[in-house]
């Protein structure tokens, strides 16, 4: 799923047997969880204050205020959670024990067709991830143990990493002919839009938005998967803000793709293609700051004008202007930005 999923989606902390619940549910609510449910009742505690707390029951339908809580291990445990979204019970807990996407997806699709909420009991961070992500738009909300705390906070700080990044128009500088040389095409496990990019440049403060192969031509198919995005030296933005170099990049890993608006989803790279190619350094200025990007000389090469408007590397000119990514003034260390002295050129 996209990280950026988690924030959508509600989380909510299963009380269920717990007696001294002040420590779990202070540290819960430090990393934004609104939400507790049990099914044996709540203790009288002051950390409660401020929060939702839902009655679950496994036995029939569902009071107000409460949720039906049920455990799926057969096909007859999903009618029944059908079921009871066709009675009416505005929200049911499902938690799988054995199969655990193909049942629900059959769930969310009933309980969307019938404008119900359906939450999932999960335990570890790729559960929760799968949960989220079924059928793109996956349940409206999950349900934790305590024990599973500590993975959430991690699914919502990588959520907060996707953000929209600031472009601004560069003026091109300098365009050279530099030879041979190994680029990097990062084919996703995505389908890449109009627009959309990632974010690439030979230095850790100066990135241009090199386009996705979504542009349709006479000679060539398009690759909507794909963002042949320079040589082998250059940083490439990561999901977390991180840079990579193009060339250590490899199947699983997981980059950000950005559109020329700036906003940023980030995607999982199926393959990396490292080919010799004739490259063209592009230098380019903004805000007072200079930057450069190594690319394959070829008509399918595209960067970005301010309009989302592409130009292949073999039209651009010296006075064109394209869009970057400024990334400050701080250097670049295993790819996270350092307070230091550094100069890049």
């Amino acid at each position: 799923m996209s990280p950026a999923a988690a924030p959508d989606k509600e989380i909510a902390l299963d009380l269920t047997g717990q007696e001294r619940v002040d420590p779990i549910v202070n540290e819960a609510k430090a990393i934004g969880i609104k939400t507790l449910v049990s099914r044996t009742g709540f203790p009288v505690s002051r950390a409660l204050d401020g929060l939702t707390t839902i009655e679950a029951s496994e036995e029939g339908g569902a009071a107000e205020g409460r949720a039906l809580w049920l455990r799926v291990e057969t096909g007859q445990d999903v009618d029944r959670a059908i079921r009871a979204a066709e009675a009416g019970n505005d929200l049911v807990i499902v938690q799988c024990t054995n199969w655990k996407i193909i049942p629900l997806e059959n769930m969310i699709a009933e309980f969307r067709r019938r404008n119900r909420r359906i939450y999932a009991f999960v335990e570890d961070r790729t559960d929760i991830e799968v949960a989220f992500g079924i059928l793109e738009k996956g349940v409206d909300g999950i349900v934790i143990p305590p024990g599973s705390l500590s993975a959430a906070r991690d699914l919502i700080r990588s959520a907060g990493g996707t953000k929209v990044y600031e472009l601004v128009p560069a003026t091109v500088t300098k365009i050279v002919d530099v030879g041979l040389g190994e680029r990097v095409c990062v084919d996703t496990t995505s389908q890449l839009s109009l627009g959309e990019g990632m974010l690439v440049g030979s230095i850790g403060s100066f990135f241009f938005l090199v386009h996705s192969e979504t542009v349709p031509s006479t000679f060539i198919p398009t690759r909507p998967f794909r963002v042949n995005a320079g040589a082998i030296h250059s940083y490439v933005l990561g999901q977390d803000g991180k840079t990579r170099y193009l060339a250590e990049l490899k199947a699983s890993d997981r980059v950000q793709v950005v559109s020329f608006q700036g906003a940023s989803r980030p995607v999982t790279v199926g393959r990396v293609k490292i080919e010799r190619r004739p490259l063209v350094m592009i230098a380019a200025n903004a805000n007072g700051q200079e930057g450069t990007a190594m690319l394959q000389k070829a008509e399918t090469i595209r960067l970005v004008r301010s309009d989302g408007t592409t130009v292949a590397v073999t039209d651009l000119k010296e006075g064109d202007t394209v869009l970057v990514h400024l990334g400050g003034g701080a250097g670049r260390h295993f790819g996270g930005e350092v307070d230091e002295f550094i100069i890049e050129r």
